[in-house]
């Protein structure tokens, strides 16, 4: 994953430099293999150290991570199938520790369609109006800071993120009840101003605040 060899090659995380690197079945890793990832996610880059030489490669990825809700991955279903125990469902979910866990900004539950959802075609936009929309949202990024919302740092989310009262006052309210870490409060501004950008809107309001605080209640699960 993360590179190596008696001559330093990179892995996977450098080969997704400035891409995606998706991981399914994420619990399913080897816990040092998951562990590797925080350093990367924070720095963007991966030091291999090895007698002879100690090499540094790029590793500015976004992360994407898929796992089931517990291990038959049933639970939580109408159809009541799940028979494993709340221990069971916990040394699951207690195999993404809780530094890696809050290094990833979103994270949501996928429920199963049910069988009316499958058969009904609903609403849905098109990806090239949702692609034009990012494109819209990256381009506002670059205007405004040079940069992508991703790589603000801490000086530049408390100029460029700030919120109004009422947010404020959300974010107040997460940090006590969610017990938010300083990495995650800036990270749920970050999001926040993209949120903000896909909607075309310079000032950031509580609306997007919420949103962004709403993408890390499973926090808790980890």
């Amino acid at each position: 994953m993360v590179g190596g060899g008696q001559l330093p090659r990179p892995g996977e995380i450098s080969l997704a430099h400035h891409g995606v690197l998706f991981l399914d079945e994420l619990p399913e890793f080897d816990r040092d293999v998951l562990e590797s990832l925080r350093g990367p996610l924070e720095s963007g880059r991966v030091s291999i150290a090895r007698a002879a030489q100690q090499s540094q490669f790029p590793a500015r990825f976004q992360l994407v991570a898929a796992m089931n809700p517990c291990p038959c991955g049933h639970c939580g279903a109408p159809s009541g199938r799940c028979r494993c125990t709340p221990e069971r469902i916990a040394r699951y979910r207690g195999r993404i520790s809780g530094p890696l866990a809050d290094r990833v900004d979103i994270k949501f539950e996928v429920p199963a369609p049910r069988d009316a959802e499958l058969m009904t075609p609903g609403d849905t936009e098109a990806s090239e109006a949702i692609r034009n929309r990012v494109l819209a949202a990256h381009q506002r990024q670059l205007d405004r800071q040079r940069m992508p919302n991703a790589l603000l740092g801490t000086r530049e989310i408390d100029r460029l993120c700030a919120t109004d009262k009422e947010g404020e006052q959300l974010l107040r309210h997460a940090l006590a009840r969610l017990l938010l870490s300083a990495r995650a409060y800036h990270r749920v501004l970050r999001v926040a101003r993209t949120i903000a950008d896909l909607a075309g809107e310079a000032a950031i309001s509580a609306a997007h605040i919420a949103e962004a605080i709403q993408y890390r209640r499973l926090d808790a699960s980890f």
